[in-house]
């Protein structure tokens, strides 16, 4: 059936005194009315309590901290950087590091690394990480010509640049 046949007829005034004699038949609405939720409604929850449901255990041995730190990359592939740069970590842990590089970097190669993690002011007190590394992922970054580097530590060595007084050597 039609719309135009499913819709109601109203008799118009000079059809009134023949309409009232015969009856029209049953009402069948013009318009379907339906339900403003779907039939089985998808729960979603806007936030999910932790303290309710726990927390998703971290899937990596050591966990990462989402932490914007100077990394200087001193040498690739056992060759020195002509000119070392001042790059940003992303996160870091105590068996890697994630950080945002100009060039894309193989698998398996071996970097050395600079990572300060305390930095004073006049330079007395800071504490840097010096490390030899492997290159264990490479991906594309937002910024074109940037790519991503996840990086494992052969080796951590800490430096730090504060003099201890010479009174303290008698010890």
């Amino acid at each position: 059936m039609s719309a135009a046949s499913q819709a109601i007829r109203y008799p118009r005034a000079a059809e009134q005194s023949s309409a009232a004699v015969a009856p029209l038949g049953p009402r069948v609405p013009a318009l379907r009315v339906l339900p403003l939720r779907p039939l089985s409604p998808v729960r979603r929850f806007a936030r999910v309590p932790t303290h309710a449901v726990g927390v998703f255990p971290e899937q990596r041995e050591y966990p990462r901290a989402s932490l914007r730190l100077p990394l200087r990359l001193r040498s690739v592939n056992g060759r020195a950087e002509d000119f070392p740069i001042t790059l940003v970590t992303r996160d870091i842990s105590s068996s890697g590091v994630f950080f945002l590089c100009p060039r894309a970097l193989a698998d398996e190669t071996p970097i050395e690394l600079e990572v300060v993690l305390v930095s004073r002011p006049m330079g007395r007190g800071n504490v840097v990480i010096v490390s030899r590394a492997r290159v264990k992922r490479s991906e594309p970054a937002a910024m074109p010509g940037w790519f991503g580097i996840a990086a494992s530590f052969d080796d951590l060595e800490f430096d730090r640049d504060d003099d201890i007084p010479t009174r303290y050597f008698g010890i």
